[in-house]
């Protein structure tokens, strides 16, 4: 490290001052009468947007979810008459600060989110800023044409932000920057002057000056800019491919066509506010092939990046082995990375063609070429199926370096400055050597063909010791990055991480430059103020800090990987907003119905962070907008493994509600779902009366309206008799090959009886001998809905303590969710307990056992065709490989909806307030597909919720892998 004397930089108090704005209040008031779409100014609201995916933290003044640019008008005007500060902010992925701040947001991602129209003959689009990129490709690849950037968040991130940040992405290299793929932009000041802006010919610009007015003044202030800088920006402005920082005032130079709008892309708000874009559109390559080049180590893979560069790639990726290594530790992509090449340093090139013949030949040039390069690396050639898992261990980068077991927490601050491709293996060595110096160290990852570099670095925020050595870090990497010609930020903007720093790259006198230009649009200061121009330090407002103090709480679950602190498993997100993805996988449900941040796992872990500090939400676990927030969450665990950080918010959601009830009585259907099998144990001594009494309207009628259930719903009908009664008469097999416990669930007990004679008859088929607890014993999922920890950690003990018998033997378990009790919560709850550990690596759904115990065993021939609903906690924690593998033996053809969560997910589909999600869930992919069916088609469900969702909203009975497995037996 440095001998030189540390100054300490003392951070601002964590305490944030709960209400920052004093006319708040009356700026409320006066937006509620304007504005036709959302204002919110609740306390709970200014939490969730609080901070971004950075290390920064500043509480809003209120939150504006416009319909359209007429309510951006009025939002503007009510803030103009309040001076108060405007900050318009797309998905809020960004890593520099640039979307948190003392403002009014401007959030366009719910309602202006249209892709407005593609000309295919112009290669052109037309888009509201809300739109996510994905959408806008998916519009776009129908003219076989794409908008060429596409960062790793493409699943979320808004063209408004994309604009923003003048984002770039995986393939840059096929059409540059946002900057390069802007046509024009329709833009609203803050005193309200409206314009459109784009390329400005001279004449253009001396007609726009004489007209006077705003715009007049505007043009002519940008042309004094250019004509009195433009030897300077020509002198300083790094000539490399990824120069995101300062203001883009190399595009009003002559040579550039004076393009106003591609000048204020990159600037973060800080200007203007942009009510739609008009884009370029590009040739997208139909036929692509992927190739993986590997090296002794990362440095060397980067020296030969000018080597690849000539072979054209429409992609050049690059990471460390280090990436891997931490992949490893944390269970990520275990059977994806070995598709890498051999090697600690790794190139990924994809090539794009128009014809299969030509990528194919593109490819085998460079896979030739690699193989003769002097560092002598191995080379693999993927297939399109190799190459989307290969894609996958790239995108993983991120999840891969946070909260890495065994290694300190790595944060953003200095994680994606770019210099010239030719450049790269020098600036590698020598940032890794700086690093050494201060006891740091980080995976590296990134676009190393156009010689940006991504670090996640173990700063310390928490002492004013380690404050200041990141401080005088980043200011070293910045006369780094700048020895080098490099620009500070290659991708993710200078927001307030950088915007300090800016000065170091460019001088005083261009520094001068970007202050005349922000003033020109925005002389008050008002635009998204303290970032990118006249910023905050990259220290003041930081999320962690030497007064960060939150609420100490004990906890039902023990949080092992998180310390055993609820507030550091909160702060496990790091904002980056994969949850808030819509069209494919399963998490985030809830926000997938209501495109609502409240609904998404990074703004339900946000806001109970938030609860935990104390000083914006202030009730602590009585929190009522903590308690809202999760209101929805439908505990479908799909976060667990789909978030980059493994957020557990069904976990989070029990554990809050456990403290939130501590004390009070809950609502009776909290009760009624919760101990639902005390009631269908009772329910089994008279199941016709208990039908007849859930069926009669006046008594149906009655029950829903006690206990808050929608009255489209149809309660589920009782078994005549239980599985464990039946269990009695069935056969065993004359000569067993072993035992197996079958799990007599709640459901496929009392309920859905026929499931579990099935699965024992195809356990006895498979040559096992099948034992069935006849005592009333249930693992208490349901129970975790409702935070009845207390009782469900009984119910756990009673359960380890009725399997002592059994304490060798497999046990099966019909009703995914109830495995995952056993595979999940049971050592959350019980971690010490050496019966939990051995109940846990013994526990098996039917598919799993039959794959592992049974492989010589042969499914009934079905043909057809099959339609899977996975459940959620299987794909969670157990993924469906095993099921897919048993149903696909059957000679049919098995298809995997990619449909999410059903909507039911136990008792959250029955009641009344969530009903409209749970229906909207179901209508996404799941429903469609099953109406959609052609006669003879079975429908497969696991799950008791998600057979349900499927016969109360058709004429279809989804049956169990357990019953299709039985056919003919």
């Amino acid at each position: 490290m440095s001998t030189q004397p540390l100054t300490i930089l003392r951070a601002p108090a964590a305490k944030t001052p709960f209400n920052p704005f004093p006319a708040a209040t009356d700026l409320e008031a006066h937006l509620r009468r304007t504005v036709r779409g959302e204002v919110r100014f609740d306390q709970g609201t200014r939490a969730l947007y609080a901070t971004d995916a950075s290390n920064y933290r500043q509480i809003p003044i209120g939150l504006v979810l416009p319909l359209d640019s007429a309510d951006i008008e009025a939002t503007l005007a009510a803030c103009r008459e309040f001076n108060a500060p405007v900050l318009a902010r797309g998905a809020a992925t960004s890593l520099a600060g640039q979307c948190c701040n003392t403002a009014v947001i401007l959030d366009f991602s719910k309602y202006m989110r249209r892709v407005l129209a593609v000309d295919p003959e112009s290669r052109t689009a037309r888009v509201e800023p809300g739109v996510v990129l994905d959408r806008v490709r998916e519009a776009a690849e129908e003219h076989e044409l794409t908008f060429a950037p596409d960062p790793a968040t493409h699943s979320r991130c808004t063209l408004g932000g994309m604009i923003g940040n003048n984002s770039c992405g995986t393939h840059s290299l096929l059409g540059g920057k946002t900057v390069d793929n802007i046509e024009s932009l329709d833009i609203l000041l803050y005193d309200g002057t409206r314009m459109t802006v784009g390329p400005t010919s001279e004449e253009q610009l001396e007609a726009i000056i004489a007209g006077g007015g705003r715009q007049g003044e505007i043009y002519a202030g940008l042309k004094k800019i250019r004509d009195q800088y433009a030897a300077l920006i020509r002198q300083r402005f790094p000539r490399i491919p990824r120069r995101v920082s300062g203001y883009n005032l190399d595009e009003l130079l002559p040579e550039q066509g004076f393009n106003v709008a591609r000048a204020l892309v990159g600037s973060e708000g800080t200007c203007v506010t942009i009510l739609e874009a008009k884009l370029r559109l590009v040739k997208s390559p139909q036929f692509r092939r992927l190739v993986g080049i590997g090296f002794s180590d990362a440095f060397i893979a980067a020296d030969n990046v000018p080597l690849v560069l000539e072979h054209n790639p429409i992609a050049l990726e690059g990471f460390d082995g280090l990436l891997v290594e931490f992949m490893q530790r944390k269970n990520l992509a275990t059977e994806e990375v070995r598709l890498l090449p051999d090697g600690k340093g790794y190139l990924l090139a994809e090539l794009g063609a128009d014809s299969a013949e030509e990528v194919e030949a593109k490819a085998q040039t460079l896979v030739a070429a690699a193989q003769q390069f002097a560092a002598r690396p191995s080379v693999r050639l993927y297939t399109a199926e190799e190459a989307r898992k290969v894609w996958f261990v790239r995108e993983s980068a991120l999840g891969a370096t946070a909260f890495v077991p065994g290694e300190p927490v790595g944060w953003e601050g200095w994680e994606d400055a770019a210099v010239a491709p030719q450049e790269l293996g020098e600036y590698l060595r020598a940032i890794c050597t700086l690093m050494q110096e201060y006891g740091y160290r980080s995976p590296m990852y990134g676009h190393f063909g156009h010689g940006c570099v991504h670090l996640r670095i173990n700063f310390d925020f928490k002492s004013e010791r380690g404050i200041a050595i990141y401080r005088e870090f980043v200011d070293r990497a910045t006369d780094l990055v700048v020895s080098l010609g490099g620009s500070i930020s290659g991708e993710h903007g200078d927001g307030q991480s950088r915007g300090a720093l800016l000065e170091k790259m460019f001088g005083a006198e261009l520094m001068e430059a970007f202050r005349e230009f922000k003033r020109l649009w925005d002389p008050l200061a008002r635009m998204n103020p303290g970032k990118l121009i006249d910023a905050y330090q990259p220290h003041d407002y930081l999320r962690l800090n030497t007064s960060h103090a939150p609420i100490q709480t004990s906890t039902h679950f023990h949080f092992a990987s998180d310390g055993g602190s609820f507030e550091q498993a909160a702060l496990r997100c790091v904002g980056v907003g994969a949850c808030r993805k819509e069209e494919a996988g399963t998490m985030c449900p809830s926000y997938m119905a209501t495109k609502e941040e409240k609904h998404s796992t990074r703004g339900r872990a946000h806001l109970l962070w938030e609860m935990m500090q104390g000083d914006v939400v202030r009730d602590g676990w009585r929190s009522e907008e903590v308690r809202e927030a999760l209101g929805l969450c439908l505990a479908c665990k799909a976060c667990k493994t789909e978030c980059p950080v493994n957020v557990d918010m069904a976990t989070y959601k029990a554990e809050f509600l456990a403290h939130h009830y501590e004390g009070r009585l809950r609502p009776l259907g909290a009760y009624a779902f919760g101990f639902v099998d005390k009631g269908a144990r009772l329910a089994s001594l008279a199941p016709g009366i208990a039908n007849f009494m859930t069926s009669w309207p006046l008594t149906s009628r009655l029950a829903k309206a006690a206990l808050h259930i929608h009255p489209d719903r149809t309660l589920p009908s009782f078994s005549s008799q239980t599985f464990r009664k039946r269990s009695k008469a069935l056969r065993q097999p004359a000569q067993p090959k072993g035992d197996v416990l079958l799990w007599a669930d709640t459901f496929n007990n009392y309920l859905h009886s026929d499931t579990a004679v099935a699965a024992h008859k195809v356990l006895v088929d498979a040559g096992f001998r099948v034992h069935v607890l006849q005592q009333h014993v249930c693992c208490g999922r349901p129970l975790y809905d409702f935070g009845l920890l207390d009782s469900a950690k009984k119910y756990l003990l009673k359960t380890l303590d009725a399997l002592a018998p059994y304490a060798e033997m497999p046990v099966v378990v019909l009703e995914p969710s109830c495995a995952t009790v056993f595979r999940d919560e049971l050592m959350n709850l019980r971690p010490n307990d050496p019966r939990a550990s051995k109940l846990r690596d013994r526990t098996y759904l039917l598919s799993q056992f039959l794959v592992k115990y049974a492989p010589e065993y042969k499914p009934p021939a079905i043909g057809g065709t099959i339609l899977v609903q996975g459940h959620c906690h299987h794909q969670a924690v157990m993924k469906m490989t095993d099921e897919m593998q048993l149903l696909r033996s059957t000679g049919a053809d098995v298809q995997l909806l990619d449909s999410g969560c059903c909507g039911m997910a136990g008792p959250f589909g029955f009641e009344k307030d969530k009903y409209e999600v749970s229906q909207t869930l179901a209508e996404r992919v799941l429903l469609p597909a099953v109406r959609g069916a052609k006669a003879g088609t079975l429908v497969v469900a696991d799950g008791f919720s998600c057979r349900e969702q499927v016969a109360q909203n058709s004429e279809t009975r989804a049956l169990h892998l357990a019953e299709v497995l039985a056919r003919g037996l």
